[in-house]
């Protein structure tokens, strides 16, 4: 097998939420590895221009477009513009996501709707209207950021595990629809990753740190760059006949049930 398989260099991709956090971290894998790189963000243009300004220190060439991802005429407006000003988009992954935890019994009904609008109605919204092209043009791919929620539930997480585990039908589905235009609709699932939003708790000691390094069979977090292989591999042409797909990269905790805390 020739590493040719694995290039990506010159495509276009799209990769919604990547101001920060793993959006960015595959992201900024996706452009060390010769992929043009066009972000999203929402909250602020200054929010943009700060992460444009981190990938410009790694040499990776990227442009930046606030739009709201759950508003089907921004979308729309921004795919066209994206098209028109940087190329066609070679390369949709899906990022974008929220949280909130709240016990089930406790959540309003407009928090969970708005989980599950950004978490699920979002990707079904950009993918729509990027993959118009895609069909046009008989190439492309899409990955959608999934969850070990997509298979599993935890307290206070009721909303994002029902959002997650709808986004890995939609993946199937976009599969099942839009394989034949040539067209590879896959998932990938992070499993604990260390990142700003978790490094109060990755400390010795804290119970959950302890939870996720005993539950965890690579017995670590997972860093933040691990995601890029699978990122790669899923926008290449190494990946060509994958589809419907969710790639789980969790060191291995969806693999077993865990172990005693007195076990070695």
């Amino acid at each position: 097998m020739s590493l040719s398989l694995f290039n990506i260099e010159g495509k276009v991709a799209l990769i919604t939420g990547a101001t920060h956090g793993l959006g960015m971290a595959m992201a900024m894998q996706l452009g060390k590895a010769g992929a043009t790189i066009v972000i999203n963000g929402n909250s602020s243009q200054q929010k943009i221009d700060d992460a444009l300004e981190v990938y410009k220190k790694e040499n990776i060439k990227a442009f930046g477009y606030k739009f709201n991802v759950t508003i089907e005429s921004e979308v729309e407006a921004a795919i066209a513009s994206i098209e028109k000003e940087v190329g066609a988009i070679d390369i949709l992954v899906n990022n974008a996501g929220i949280i909130k935890r709240i016990p089930l019994e406790s959540m309003e009904v407009e928090a969970f709707r708005e989980v599950i609008d950004v978490d699920l109605v979002a990707p079904f919204i950009v993918s729509k209207h990027v993959v118009k092209g895609m069909i046009a043009r008989k190439s492309g791919k899409i990955i959608n950021i999934c969850s070990m929620m997509s298979e599993l539930g935890r307290n206070t997480v009721g909303a994002y595990a029902a959002a997650k585990g709808g986004l890995k039908m939609l993946t199937k589905n976009m599969a099942t629809e839009w394989a034949k235009h040539n067209i590879q609709i896959n998932g990938i699932g992070p499993g604990y990753f260390a990142t700003s939003q978790t490094a109060p708790i990755r400390v010795d000691g804290h119970p959950f740190n302890e939870f996720i390094i005993n539950r965890t069979p690579a017995a670590k977090w997972g860093a933040p760059e691990d995601l890029g292989g699978a990122a790669i591999f899923l926008a290449s042409q190494a990946s060509n006949f994958v589809n419907g797909h969710i790639l789980y990269v969790d060191g291995g905790i969806l693999a077993t049930i865990g172990k005693p805390s007195n076990e070695d």
